[in-house]
């Protein structure tokens, strides 16, 4: 926190859940979380305060989804932010610890996550780069199949949390961070197909770079789908302090997604 600026008002635990409350969630819903603590202003406990009110919205019947995406562990030719000189690519590979869903580095994931990933009761769906972590009434049917291949595709928490009918709850985060709408871009055949990799430990305890197809995902859309969707009345939005607190069906956004990237896709030689 900023030592330059006085602290003219605060979040707690309780004040935190009667917002959340009264925007619309109920304590057995299914949430996606995706939250940019430094949106809030001062949070009283800061991350913990946050992952204990969700958790205790959660303990009757809920459940609380989060991404967990090691992106540090993924193939180093497809870098761009920054990319890596390819005489380095083979190195990289050898040297990248076996993914390990307590000890691999998140990256750009936020406080929220971090803290939420260690909790007592939290499931993996153990990808090596694009895993969940869940707490609560379903987690484990969310996480309990997740392919290497097209990891957020049909066989994946996103689809799960489709099936489940579940909720997205974006706390000072934008429509671009909302990762199960990439469902709609395996489901439209919307973008190129990559080879992927990964460090992984295999069952005989050795480490091994595990390559896998999936798509070119990216966000290009996700904004403009939101927009179509508070136009239509589908988001409800609050504030939280300074936080801007949006929250909506993962249904009704996978849908509304699909239909954009069936209408603008340009990919057609992959469909």
């Amino acid at each position: 926190m900023s030592e330059r600026k006085t602290v003219t008002d605060m979040i707690t635990k309780e004040s935190f859940k009667e917002a959340l409350y009264n925007l619309g969630v109920e304590k057995d819903m299914i949430l996606e979380v995706h939250t940019a603590l430094s949106s809030f202003g001062y949070v009283v406990g800061g991350a913990r305060t946050i992952v204990d009110a969700l958790l205790e919205i959660a303990e009757d019947g809920g459940t609380i989804l989060m991404p967990v995406q090691t992106g540090d562990n993924t193939e180093p030719s497809n870098w761009s932010k920054p990319p890596v000189l390819p005489s380095l690519w083979k190195e990289i590979r050898d040297a990248m610890p076996a993914y390990d869903s307590n000890s691999t580095d998140l990256r750009g994931m936020g406080a929220v996550v971090e803290n939420f990933r260690h909790r007592d009761g939290v499931v993996y769906s153990n990808h090596p780069y694009l895993s969940y972590a869940a707490w609560g009434r379903y987690a484990k049917l969310l996480c309990n199949r997740q392919s290497l291949h097209f990891p957020l595709a049909e066989e994946s928490p996103a689809a799960r949390l489709y099936e489940l009918k579940g909720y997205v709850l974006l706390l000072g985060a934008g429509f671009n961070t909302c990762t199960c709408m990439h469902l709609a871009q395996y489901r439209a055949e919307a973008r190129p197909i990559i080879l992927d990799g990964s460090s992984i430990q295999t069952s005989d305890g050795k480490k091994e770079w595990k390559k896998y197809l999936n798509l070119a995902l990216d966000v290009e859309g996700f904004e403009e789908v939101g927009e179509e969707m508070r136009k239509k009345g589908l988001v409800k939005e609050g504030s939280i302090g300074s936080c801007h607190v949006q929250f909506f069906s993962a249904n009704k956004a996978i849908d509304e997604a699909t239909k954009y990237y069936e209408k603008s896709v340009i990919y057609d030689l992959y469909r």
